[in-house]
């Protein structure tokens, strides 16, 4: 293709990507769908050829920034206190949906039980992309955090299975070796990941230069995705671990410039390949149609197994939802029964710390089942063992030194504000619903299908099944997702409001403080030198609450925003007086 050709192509992308924006709130569809719609009406028009994009382009140039930008903006608190959870929907589930949704393929396609669970990895895994409509729609909070957390991993599992399953289909395999596989793909991944992300941020904390550190972060995604792919690892989950690890790590390693910069050049960049996937599926469409044509199968079975393997999708996802709220019922009960326990330490520390040559007995706390239903029986073995370590652990308490007794009760601390998180954001059903419906497939798992070998029984099929459930999962979920969640949505309520508020004046408060105690430490230092130094020990006391969890992610995102919104106006006036 010429080149004058391929810039007009992108000139015309960019042009069709700017309309979608400005015109979805108009035609009230977001703006992916309707780039999914433009692409397809344009791919049945005279003269437009026929789209056929290599999926390595997708799988390793599209895919590893986004997942990166993504995880780079995710609260890594949050992150860990749904770990459980999203590690559940990550893992378990897509195994589980790729078995069954394998079973029925093999069983109407008339492919080996193999094929069909490889088309069922394609499919199971709901797509990072999508996942950007429901954070549009005002899906709340928690939910948000296991839908991306979720879309953020479940890649891995899904192309390890796709892999192994692909092997089994042209030999055979053995269970252990699939096992081996996705352990070696997700562990090297992590730490690959984790060493370029933190190599990144202390390279990246010597430059000056704002611009030239964006530069820097372009190529943070690549640096750790390229490398795993090519030792057979996870490299969208090196890039993800990469992403988290900057994000946690920039807020005290980069300058509030540097960090500005990113976040609107990588919001610019996000906009580009976000819509772009979305323009490219639709546009494939024409192609994928005229391929199945000369190939197996016909449109209507086609478009029936989509239908039915979605519907599949959809039932095994919310039978896995639903064990998935039993289990964090039994958590927050666990967490409350463990309350009295927590306080009673709590309390003792206090006073350890305050006079460490008191002499305290340990806490001594009712050793009642929770619920009221009396005394415990005759201890069995295991459970004798455990009261006599928790009693070995209450002694060593008085000889610990302060420091201990300090990281100790941090870990008390978050473990209360971690039963505050499960408390003020409960999952019930209503936020179940929307788990299950905003689990969105996309381009993802076009790009997994076309990655099939060409001698592959029936690919022809195989993919437009692929692309028929991905796009009408976006279409139908996607389009009805903000009606379902004007439903199930819990109405805001007068508490909730005065609890934020609430919280908004802790925060206050908090830098308050840090403001009064940091200009009384030192007199003599120049006043822009002073306030430099207030906004330095402010932050650090919110990345300390953030690493403690006693905040609000986004009240401390919006504090944190004006920290640094106040340091860059001071430090752009000129004088050491400002």
């Amino acid at each position: 293709m010429e080149p004058e050709v391929v810039v007009v192509l992108l000139t015309v992308g960019l042009l069709c990507i700017v309309g979608a924006s400005l015109l979805s709130g108009a035609v009230r569809l977001a703006a992916p769908l309707l780039l999914v719609v433009v692409g397809s009406v344009v791919s049945f028009l005279p003269g437009v050829p026929l789209l056929e994009i290599e999926p390595e382009w997708v799988l390793i140039g599209i895919l590893p920034p986004l997942l990166y930008a993504s995880a780079v903006s995710m609260p890594t608190m949050s992150f860990r206190r749904e770990l459980r959870s999203i590690t559940g929907l990550s893992v378990v589930l897509v195994l589980v949906s790729a078995l069954a949704l394998g079973w029925f393929f093999s069983a109407v396609l008339d492919v080996s039980f193999a094929w069909g669970v490889a088309l069922g990895a394609i499919v199971s895994p709901t797509d990072a992309v999508a996942t950007a409509i429901a954070r549009r729609v005002g899906v709340p909070g928690r939910v948000l955090t296991m839908l991306e957390g979720e879309s953020l991993l479940n890649d891995a599992t899904a192309l390890v299975l796709l892999r192994s399953a692909v092997a089994a289909g042209a030999g055979s395999i053995a269970l252990g070796g699939v096992a081996l596989s996705f352990l070696w793909a997700l562990g090297l991944a992590v730490v690959i990941g984790f060493a370029v992300g933190w190599l990144l941020l202390l390279a990246r904390s010597r430059v000056a230069d704002p611009t030239v550190s964006t530069v820097l972060s372009y190529a943070a995604p690549f640096l750790a995705a390229v490398p795993a792919e090519q030792l057979e690892a996870s490299g969208l989950v090196a890039a993800v671990v990469a992403g988290m690890v900057t994000g946690y790590g920039a807020p005290r390693l980069l300058s509030p410039r540097a960090r500005l910069s990113d976040t609107q050049n990588w919001k610019t960049v996000e906009l580009v390949l976000e819509s772009g996937i979305f323009l490219l599926m639709g546009l494939q469409l024409h192609g994928l149609l005229t391929h199945s044509t000369h190939g197996d199968g016909t449109l209507v079975l086609v478009s029936w197994v989509a239908g039915v393997g979605l519907l599949f999708t959809l039932l095994i996802r919310a039978g896995y939802v639903t064990t998935l709220i039993i289990g964090q019922r039994r958590r927050t009960k666990r967490f409350l029964g463990m309350e009295e326990r927590r306080a009673a330490i709590q309390d003792y520390i206090e006073q350890r710390i305050a006079d460490p040559h008191l002499e305290l007995d340990p806490p001594q706390v009712d050793d009642h089942r929770p619920g009221g239903r009396g005394p415990r029986g005759p201890l069995r073995p295991w459970a004798a063992r455990r009261a006599q370590q928790r009693q070995d652990r209450r002694r060593t308490l008085r000889a610990w030194s302060a420091d201990r007794l300090e990281m100790f009760q941090t870990r008390l601390r978050r473990q209360r504000a971690d039963l505050d998180y499960l408390l003020n954001q409960p999952l019930g059903p209503r936020e179940g619903g929307l788990l299950v419906w905003a689990g969105m497939r996309g381009a993802v798992s076009l790009a997994a299908a076309q990655t099939l070998p060409s001698d592959t029984p029936s690919r022809a099929a195989l993919v437009l099944v692929a692309y028929f459930l991905a796009g009408g999962s976006l279409l139908i979920q996607g389009a009805s997702l903000p009606l379902v969640v004007g439903w199930l949505r819990r109405p805001d309520s007068p508490e909730d409001a005065t609890a934020e508020a609430d919280e908004r004046a802790r925060v206050i408060d908090l830098l308050h403080q840090v403001s009064e105690r940091e200009r009384t430490a030192e007199q003599g230092r120049p006043m822009k030198q002073l306030r430099l130094d207030v906004l330095a020990a402010q932050r650090a006391a919110l990345l300390d609450a953030r690493d403690d969890g006693v905040f609000n992610a986004d009240v401390l995102s919006h504090a944190l925003a004006v920290v640094d919104a106040a340091q860059i106006g001071l430090e752009l006036r000129g004088g050491p007086d400002g």
